[in-house]
């Protein structure tokens, strides 16, 4: 069963799993596409809750983004869902069904269009309330060398979260086996 929490109770596991993959979920009318992330931030600005994800022009993901309303971004359980993630962000959803590929279901979310990743233990919906393009004037020399040495920069693009829930001791099926997702502290 999922459980409804506070963005500020699970704002230290975002950011301790962010560097080891979460998945972002866009629905622009029909099309869907999920990819993953490994940059974002989290915090409270404009009076609201704000979950900011990057994608890269190149990214099949950022046309949908550009046209939907919302976005979700799901974590999986620490340690889980390596493969899922790595398949997420090798393959364009262009080209290939990657819920299929990576063996993960898109389920409804509760306040947006755009659905989560049912198999995964946390969950952020987002309100698209900004897009900002990366001008690369402004950025540190340092940072576009280490980062942007093929000119594919960012869009950011900020969504008030509008629900943020976990699954509680929720059965699911891994490897053939039934595992309890652990509860996690903060």
């Amino acid at each position: 069963m999922a459980k409804d929490i506070s963005y500020e109770e699970y704002s230290r596991q975002f950011l301790e799993q962010l560097p080891r993959g979460a998945f972002l979920t866009v629905q622009e009318g029909e099309r869907l596409n999920t990819m993953t992330i490994g940059w974002g931030n989290i915090g409270y600005i404009w009076k609201m809750p704000v979950l900011t994800v990057m994608v890269r022009y190149s990214r099949h993901t950022h046309g949908l983004i550009e046209k939907a309303a919302d976005f979700s971004v799901c974590l999986p359980a620490p340690g889980e869902m390596r493969k899922a993630l790595a398949i997420a962000g090798s393959v364009s959803g262009r080209d290939v069904d990657k819920f299929k590929a990576a063996g993960v279901t898109p389920q409804p979310a509760r306040t947006i269009q755009s659905p989560v990743i049912k198999e995964c233990n946390l969950f952020f919906e987002c309100r698209t309330v900004f897009r900002q393009a990366m001008d690369a004037n402004l950025l540190d020399d340092t940072v576009r060398g280490n980062s942007y040495s093929s000119l594919d920069f960012h869009v950011m693009y900020y969504g008030q979260i509008t629900a943020c829930y976990r699954n509680d001791q929720e059965e699911r099926e891994t490897s053939g086996t039934t595992a309890k997702v652990p509860v996690l502290s903060s």
